[in-house]
């Protein structure tokens, strides 16, 4: 079910998800369970305090109360001062101290500390039960004994006793009791979590690596779901695998079958008088050869190669030399020696690479390589001062035999599958190649690749 929103609140919602919301599913996860548990606490918290709380505190300030006045009533119907100061003690443990009006002022300034938190609820019984006199509660010293002061119309009372009677601290232990099994379930559910989160991160992993021609074991583990998608990947990668495999193979016999008929009639056409019609019959056999290898190597994709670390800085200096030697054109190769290697098929990448370069050299005369990486990509650029291509055709050069000067002509160099091949190997490795304009004059090839 999808719920519609006004345009306004869709883009304030986009904002929120992209600031707020975490990325991983494993925070995605802990937050739908934090987040319930927490208003979960607060709601039992508050109705606790709101209920619990208030009715036991007023329960005990009420009882305080209480004594407090019927100790002061026995006093005011004149018994002895003493027997009620020890009756107060034994029975209510109060400690009761009695001054005259002449007396009472000093004690007012002697108590000053006084926390509302504590002695709310007293304050409101004392008010309730001595209307006519003034009630003062006071905190002593580390907040274990109370003071509580009564003026009445006799004189002052001074109480004190112990913060017990109208507080009580197991409400704290409840409370922590709590926020500790809270804590506790958290701390279960994420570990149960991060199981199952890493089984998928797994998955992920052994996925990409296998996009990138990597072979990595994984083992399903977890969540029903989470197996089933993994064996699913798992059984979707062998036959995957079994198909390059049986490509291949028949590939290979192919190339077999094919070779041997070529060979028997070159050596047919040797043995035949020159002539201008052999001579073209004889190129038209070597066109027929190269077309093959071009093909095979396209459709062949170096399936059966493993992977490997790969230092493209020296793979890409080896290619350059081996041009320079053979090519009357002006090469100039910038490079971070820093470079990080990647792991690939070496003999695809350097396939994919030599494509590349070797238009280079074929179209231009001045070419410019540059090797650059950062802690994620490679990037390889090659620019060359050569006729370059259509921004409108750059597209289709990259597909199976497309030559852009619409001819197969062997002059004009090979079958349209340089950049084809390229572009399969830079992808199978997780990467892309880019066509644009070269500062040279002519094209610039990108080649990026993660490391």
């Amino acid at each position: 079910m999808h719920i519609k929103f006004p345009q306004k609140v869709n883009g304030f919602l986009s904002v929120i998800k992209r600031r707020f919301l975490p990325k991983t599913l494993f925070f995605r996860t802990m937050l739908l369970i934090f987040i319930p548990l927490i208003v979960v606490q607060v709601v039992s918290i508050y109705a606790f305090f709101d209920g619990n709380w208030k009715r036991v505190g007023n329960k005990l300030s009420d009882n305080l109360s209480s004594n407090m006045a019927f100790v002061i009533k026995l006093h005011n119907e004149e018994v002895d001062f003493q027997k009620v100061k020890q009756l107060a003690a034994s029975l209510y443990n109060l400690d009761v101290s009695f001054y005259d009006n002449e007396s009472k002022h000093t004690i007012w300034r002697e108590n000053k500390k006084h926390t509302q938190f504590v002695t709310a609820f007293l304050t409101e019984s004392l008010a309730r039960q001595f209307p006519q006199a003034d009630t003062e509660v006071f905190l002593k010293q580390h907040h274990t004994n109370l003071n509580i002061l009564i003026d009445t119309q006799n004189g002052l009372y001074v109480f004190n006793t112990p913060v017990k009677n109208i507080f009580s601290s197991s409400i704290f232990g409840f409370v922590l009791w709590m926020i500790g099994t809270s804590l506790l379930l958290f701390v279960v559910a994420a570990l149960f979590l991060r199981v199952q989160v890493r089984s998928i991160a797994q998955l992920a992993a052994a996925a990409e690596d296998f996009g990138k021609g990597i072979n990595t074991k994984f083992k399903p583990y977890g969540s029903v779901e989470v197996r089933r998608a993994g064996l699913a990947f798992t059984k979707m990668k062998e036959r995957i695998l079994r198909q390059i495999s049986e490509r291949t193979q028949m590939l290979a016999g192919v190339s077999h079958d094919l070779r041997t008929p070529l060979t028997r009639m070159k050596l047919q056409v040797a043995m035949l008088p020159d002539s201008k019609e052999n001579q073209e019959f004889v190129q038209d056999i070597n066109e027929m050869e190269k077309m093959l290898d071009g093909y095979l190597a396209f459709v062949s994709g170096e399936g059966g190669e493993k992977s490997s670390f790969v230092d493209i800085n020296e793979m890409v200096s080896g290619i350059i030399n081996k041009y320079r030697k053979n090519s009357n054109a002006m090469i100039r190769y910038s490079t971070n020696y820093d470079v990080s290697a990647v792991q690939g098929r070496e003999q695809a990448l350097r396939r994919a690479i030599t494509n590349v370069i070797e238009n280079a050299f074929h179209y231009g005369k001045n070419i410019a390589v540059k090797l650059e990486s950062d802690n994620k990509r490679l990037e390889l650029s090659i620019d060359d001062d050569g006729p370059g291509i259509p921004a409108d055709k750059r597209d289709d050069v990259f597909k199976a035999f497309y030559r852009v000067e619409g001819s197969r002509n062997k002059e004009t160099g090979g079958v349209g599958l340089g950049l084809a091949i390229a572009k399969d190997v830079i992808v199978s490795h997780g990467g892309s190649i880019q066509l644009a304009d070269s500062e040279l004059g002519g094209l610039r090839v990108l080649i990026s690749i993660p490391l």
